[in-house]
């Protein structure tokens, strides 16, 4: 194995988590081979260096306060991570609902959503389902409807 391609890897993965697929793309660059990058790699799955689950795990983490779940498991899958390992990540994360609440409460305050005003509540909707929060989850904080079902 080539030393300066793990140092890379080890470089990269001391910053932050990566997914296994990110990681293999930022690196195959570097490689001499396909072998080569899947072997360093199978190498640091199996040290608990690299885990798709504790990327999936970190990024949820740090980004749910201000996304919803759509968006989080949007950005989950595209760097690679299971439809598994995205619905274990978003079950560990706090209720849409609530998360959504506090998005909405920090850009617009305790600003009623008035039922004449259609443009200051279609603005309110853009930005929460901009952020990724579903249909359902947009209406009920709208609604003020904070109650689970």
């Amino acid at each position: 194995m080539n030393v300066s391609l793990r140092e890379k890897a080890l470089r990269m993965l001391a910053r932050r988590d990566h997914a296994r697929v990110e990681l293999a793309h930022k690196l195959s660059p570097h490689a001499d081979s396909a072998q080569q990058l899947d072997a360093l790699l199978d190498d640091l799955a199996a040290r608990s260096l690299l885990s798709d689950e504790r990327y999936a795990a970190a990024r949820v983490h740090s980004r749910s306060a201000r996304v919803g779940d759509a968006r989080l498991a949007y950005e989950l899958r595209s760097k690679g991570v299971s439809g598994e390992l995205v619905k274990l990540a978003l079950a560990g994360a706090e209720d849409e609902l609530v998360r959504a609440r506090q998005v909405w409460l920090r850009r617009f305050g305790n600003q009623p959503c008035v039922a004449g005003d259609a443009v200051e509540r279609s603005r309110q909707i853009r930005f929460l389902v901009g952020r990724g929060f579903s249909g359902e989850t947009v209406r009920r904080v709208l609604r003020g409807d904070l109650e689970d079902d």
